[in-house]
């Protein structure tokens, strides 16, 4: 029968989520228990000779470190792995291998690096250690560069190479596709790994379909308890194993696994959850790095939509390496779009004639003076334009959206069937089957201080001075306070995030809206931080 082995990378793919620090009585325990269950590879932790040691962390500066691990535990069968993210552990910190308690060293490396690398690795052989090579991202490795790549793995002779799903992008097919291209090239005495992430629920089910080839290539599948892991997390140890006894004739002891998961494991999560989420599918969809899509949805201010299209301007092979001033100078070009707007302020100036206008900002103002704001609506009878969002207590006449994300949010209160509100919106917010009235060129109306430069109260009173409308009246512009659920109104609380720049944002908002005053008349009918 086939061999397929399992290798479980809880203790050091799992020490993304906690920096390491699993303390050292759950780093024994878990080593036991996967040794136990007759877990044939156990990955102990990273070797990183940029770190001091520290007894309860499974990240080392040298082999020497791991050994107090092993006092009082009697490993019995499994082969005991380290891994080196290369150029972050020099071979001086590497002890012998007949002096350490590892097995062997498992190396990973960027596309770039894969010569060096593969130099590091043979004097790590020479070391006497069993070398697992760990190619970052093969998805990011054209057919041609990955068989330049087998061709020098061939004279290494290396004891595995793995497929390597960094940002878990791949499908069955992109993953049979790499597995055939490593089967083909390399001597059937090197094992084959894969190690997968959790990006679109697929770990386990492509482990499964690589586990069923009709191959007599040695396999490698790695897991986590749990699916501990690094973003989305990894395929389940205890989910392989018990597809392998039942289907391989495995002998693993499952109980041994969900007893490391309860005892050990589970503490864990309930701090920090890893698994499938929503950042990880759009850059997995995207195959992009994660952290061009958590930079974009930190701004707070694209749409699904908007972030999608960004990402699709980054160039291939600078997608799986964050670059951020890439990305900022993308958001930047994106969300100044260029338009002729010459007719739409023409357009509402008309519309506006020479009406008071009362522009409602989301502060919680508006509901503490909602009386004294009644008043002035009976008295003036003002158009009223309210700013990123509806208020349901107040019939706004216009809609300022300077957020693509809250133009999606509001979407349906915006046009539902018994109002007839029109819409000004910023050239970065994206018509959708629904018509924006008027649209004002973004990179016109931004503001120099970075930390206020999309604020829409200031970029709607940019447009009223560029028509010359000489007054305006301000509700809800209330200023920041540290606490963001003494800020908004009720329509407002499920849309906020937290803002670490409070202090220094109301002082922004402040020096911009004194200078806009200079030529725009602004009366404040609620209590503001600004005036």
């Amino acid at each position: 029968m086939r061999s397929i082995k399992i290798l479980d990378c809880t203790l050091r793919d799992g020490g993304y989520v906690n920096d390491w620090n699993f303390g050292m009585g759950t780093i024994q325990s878990i080593i036991s228990r996967l040794d136990k269950a007759g877990t044939d590879i156990i990955e102990i932790g990273f070797l990183d000779d940029r770190r001091i040691y520290d007894e309860n962390r499974s990240i080392m500066p040298d082999t020497d470190s791991f050994k107090p691990v092993f006092k009082n535990l009697d490993i019995k069968g499994a082969m005991v792995l380290a891994m080196i993210d290369f150029g972050t552990c020099g071979i001086e910190a590497l002890s012998d291998k007949k002096d350490s308690v590892l097995d062997g060293i498992r190396v990973i490396f960027k596309k770039k690096d894969s010569a060096e690398a593969l130099k590091f690795c043979a004097a790590l052989k020479k070391k006497g250690y069993k070398i697992f090579l760990q190619p970052v991202s093969v998805t990011g490795y054209t057919d041609a560069e990955m068989k330049a790549l087998l061709k020098e793995v061939k004279k290494l002779k290396p004891h595995s190479i793995s497929i390597v799903d960094t940002y878990g992008l791949m499908h069955k097919k992109e993953m049979m596709h790499y597995f055939n291209l490593m089967d083909k090239n390399l001597p059937k005495g090197i094992l084959i790994g894969y190690h997968s992430h959790n990006n679109f629920q697929l770990a386990y089910a492509n482990c499964t379909e690589l586990m069923a080839v009709k191959s007599d290539r040695r396999l490698v599948v790695d897991g986590s308890l749990y699916g501990m892991g690094k973003s989305a997390g990894n395929a389940c140890t205890e989910l392989l194993a018990m597809h392998i006894n039942e289907n391989y004739g495995g002998k693993y002891h499952i109980d041994q696994l969900l007893e490391a998961i309860d005892v050990d494991v589970m503490k864990e999560y309930a701090k920090k959850y890893w698994g499938y989420s929503f950042k990880h599918f759009m850059a997995a969809s995207n195959d992009c790095h994660p952290d061009y899509v958590s930079n974009l949805l930190d701004k707070k201010t694209l749409s699904v939509k908007s972030i999608n299209e960004i990402i699709t301007k980054i160039e291939p092979d600078k997608k799986l390496t964050f670059n951020r001033d890439l990305m900022e100078n993308l958001y930047l070009d994106y969300q100044n779009k260029v338009i002729d707007d010459s007719a739409a302020y023409a357009a509402l100036g008309r519309a506006l004639g020479k009406r008071d206008i009362l522009i409602l900002a989301p502060g919680k103002s508006i509901e503490t003076h909602s009386d004294r704001l009644r008043a002035f609506i009976k008295k003036k009878k003002p158009v009223i334009l309210t700013i990123n969002f509806i208020n349901d207590d107040y019939s706004p006449d216009y809609v300022f959206m300077g957020n693509a994300k809250r133009y999606s949010q509001f979407f349906n209160k915006i046009y539902r069937k018994e109002r007839d509100i029109k819409v000004i919106c910023t050239s970065n917010v994206s018509e959708s089957n629904k018509k924006i009235d008027y649209k004002f060129n973004f990179g016109s109306l931004v503001m120099e201080d970075t930390l206020i430069r999309d604020n829409p109260v200031l970029m709607l009173l940019k447009i009223l001075v560029k028509m010359n409308y000489p007054k305006a009246y301000i509700a809800g512009f209330d200023g920041y306070s540290a606490d963001d659920t003494k800020n908004y109104p009720k329509e407002y609380i499920q849309f906020l995030f937290c803002d670490d720049n409070v202090v220094l944002r109301n002082e922004a908002v402040k020096k911009t809206l004194a200078r806009i005053m200079e030529s725009i008349d602004v009366e404040f009918l609620t209590p503001s931080l600004y005036v």
